[in-house]
């Protein structure tokens, strides 16, 4: 059984007992966190929402605040002496996904 859920703008294709790295989430480690859930699947049968699946809710426990590894930003002008060196680390909540109850 899986289900597809969405948070931070984006969609994510979910299942029991998988850790998964989600924008980051105003929740502290420990907390559990509930998702609508926009599509479901089961072994014989798929439900899709609009734009929910009713009665349907994804649970997941947060397992910790992080950030991404550093990224390089680097923009030129070519003949003009103009550089400009940036880094950027994505902030991520790392969720643990507990259960998917239809």
């Amino acid at each position: 059984m899986f289900a597809v859920i969405q948070t931070g703008g984006k969609q994510y294709k979910v299942s029991a007992n998988e850790v998964i790295r989600v924008e980051k989430l105003d929740a502290s480690v420990g907390d559990k966190i509930s998702f609508d859930v926009l599509l479901i699947c089961d072994e014989d049968k798929t439900v899709v929402g609009t734009p929910y699946v009713k009665d349907a809710v994804v649970e997941a426990e947060v397992l910790g605040q992080g950030k991404e590894d550093k990224i390089v930003v680097f923009k030129y002008k070519p003949k003009k002496n103009v550089r400009k060196k940036q880094g950027h680390r994505q902030p991520y909540t790392e969720l643990k996904i507990v259960s998917i109850k239809k």
